[in-house]
């Protein structure tokens, strides 16, 4: 028999059921709670509520377990490409070596962007925010493909789904290719998701690219670590929007502007400007290191270390520690803001202070500093975490989709004046 939760307010005691997940979170279903009590809960940033049952993503921010689908984070960034995870988040099952070549040749047919969306990147100015351009795009893509809100697109939504995963690395490359000058690249279907990214941003047409294995390695972990992560801020964005029936490319576009945030998406770009910040102060990073532990004085405090949902070591961060290592190893970056990150990393890990509050270096840490190796601006950052989170934007989508949850209506508590009588301009003081 299910335990029973009650509520006792204004002299009456209340029941409500209880539930379990499958990793044994415990919740209580309040969904009636109005109904019978007249009462909401106030519950800022939805820290303490679930708004959905979901079977794709879990996470236990106290022992550092992230899993998508039920494998471990750790196995699928040792062992999987970047579009099985994809496949997995979005179909539920890791592919077959048939339905694996199916989804990715059928991913390379559609890398190609309809020219006529040029024309509206070209009236983009050179130095546009490549999120802002990134959100703009997609959100246009649902007026290339009109059978997307027309009412007849759930029949296509496999093909709306190809179309992004297809598309948006293709898009992303372009504004970092305005940024430099250059033209840019058209996708080369010959190369693999990653590598054939790494292609459109960085080949030029007067010599020939060669994409370095190591590289593409540490891109297709970075992507698989950022794939998805439960109900954070832009996924949640995403199912929210989604709720109304919007198609997929405006509730991914809002996915996208969510994710921009420097409190969300924008973290590792913080990260690589606070290094160039100690760096430009003459590099002493113990000094820093103090500031932060004075932060209550100083106001200052470290980014990339520590996470509002992991109150242990962010598993993720492990395993991009060692993508890291083997970037920098192999290109052999002689980068001082680099040196910076190594010298704070050496530091918070083996200070007393940090450790005992778990602060541990983070995913953010890391990834900032293998884009920034990589070459790619600080400002492109955001960008590739939506590259990499797409495939469980549209998982989650799609969840919300099939099982016909309803549209988001979140409640408040009004605390603004109560009824007043209108004033006339001229009696208004």
């Amino acid at each position: 028999m299910a335990n029973i939760a009650e509520l006792s307010v204004d002299g009456k005691t209340y029941q409500f059921p209880t539930l379990v997940g499958s990793e044994n979170e415990p919740a209580i279903d309040i969904s009636n709670l109005r109904d019978q009590t007249g009462y909401v809960t106030l519950d800022k940033g939805y820290k303490n509520t679930g708004a959905t049952k979901s079977a794709i993503t879990f996470l236990d921010g106290e022992e550092g377990i992230l899993r998508y689908r039920g494998y471990s984070i750790e196995e699928l960034a040792a062992k999987a490409t970047f579009l099985e995870v994809a496949y997995l988040l979005i179909y539920g099952e890791l592919p077959t070596q048939e339905q694996y070549s199916k989804f990715e040749n059928s991913i390379r047919r559609h890398t190609i962007v309809n020219e006529d969306m040029r024309k509206i990147f070209e009236g983009f100015p050179v130095n546009a925010h490549p999120m802002g351009v990134l959100s703009s795009l997609v959100s246009a893509m649902s007026a290339f493909y009109p059978d997307s809100y027309d009412g007849k697109g759930e029949d296509k939504t496999e093909l709306h789904i190809l179309r992004l995963l297809a598309k948006l690395p293709t898009i992303a490359t372009w504004s970092y290719k305005k940024s430099q000058g250059h033209p840019v690249n058209y996708p080369k279907n010959s190369l693999d998701y990653c590598s054939n990214f790494l292609h459109m941003m960085f080949a030029l047409p007067v010599e020939d690219y060669k994409i370095d294995p190591v590289v593409a390695e540490a891109l297709n972990v970075l992507l698989i670590l950022h794939a998805d992560h439960e109900q954070n801020c832009s996924t949640s964005t995403v199912r929210l929007v989604g709720s109304s029936q919007a198609n997929l490319y405006s509730s991914i576009s809002a996915g996208i502007s969510a994710l921009w945030g420097p409190l969300h998406g924008g973290a590792n770009q913080e990260v690589i400007e606070m290094l160039e910040a100690i760096k430009a102060d003459g590099g002493d990073v113990a000094k820093y290191v103090d500031m932060a532990k004075n932060a209550k004085t100083t106001g200052f405090r470290l980014f990339g270390f520590g996470h509002r949902v992991y109150k242990n070591f962010d598993p993720r961060a492990k395993i991009i520690k060692k993508a890291a290592d083997d970037v920098l190893s192999k290109l052999g970056v002689n980068d001082p803001v680099l040196e910076i990150a190594k010298q704070l990393e050496e530091l918070a890990l083996n200070d007393p202070y940090f450790v005992q509050r778990k602060l541990y270096p983070n995913v953010d840490f890391y990834s900032g500093i293998i884009y920034r190796a990589l070459g790619i601006p600080t400002n492109m950052f955001t960008v590739m975490f939506a590259i990499g989170r797409l495939p469980g934007w549209i998982a989650q989508w799609k969840e919300m989709r099939e099982t016909k949850e309803p549209i988001g209506r979140p409640r408040q508590i009004y605390v603004g004046e109560t009824l007043r009588d209108f004033v006339p301009m001229a009696d208004r003081k």
